[in-house]
């Protein structure tokens, strides 16, 4: 896949950075369960099933309660809708803001980078799609 494309999730984040969405070997996965339980965006390390990701679908689980917006909506992602942005996608932005300061603190300078090209680049990914 060419680096420089991007998959814009229905909360803006780009699957094609993100090291839950790429394809990965079980002990990779296993390393982003780690990193995700240092974050904080898991309480404990996950399994490998629990941390792997194939997209937003409208079965997923949703911290934001996006998914099922946009599937309503019959769009792709947030910055799709008429209503953009609403309530549930500034919580969205903020929480993910709130994960940064931590993820700066545990990640190295390139799982940091990983990191913020992927999850905190998602109100710029929407606004993009918004224009």
């Amino acid at each position: 896949m060419n680096r420089e494309s991007k998959i814009i999730a229905a909360c803006g984040n780009d699957c094609a950075k993100c090291p839950r969405h790429l394809p990965k070997t079980e002990d990779e996965l296993h390393e982003t369960a780690i990193l995700w339980a240092k974050i904080g965006y898991r309480d404990h390390v996950v399994t490998n099933e629990e941390i792997a990701c194939e997209g937003c679908k409208p079965t997923n689980w949703c911290r934001y309660h996006v998914i099922s917006g946009v599937t309503e909506k019959g769009i792709n992602n947030c910055g799709e809708c008429i209503d953009y942005p609403c309530a549930n996608i500034k919580n969205c932005f903020e929480v993910t803001e709130s994960f940064a300061p931590k993820c700066r603190e545990v990640c190295s300078d390139e799982e940091y980078e990983q990191m913020r090209e992927a999850f905190f680049e998602k109100r710029q990914n929407l606004e993009k799609n918004n224009d």
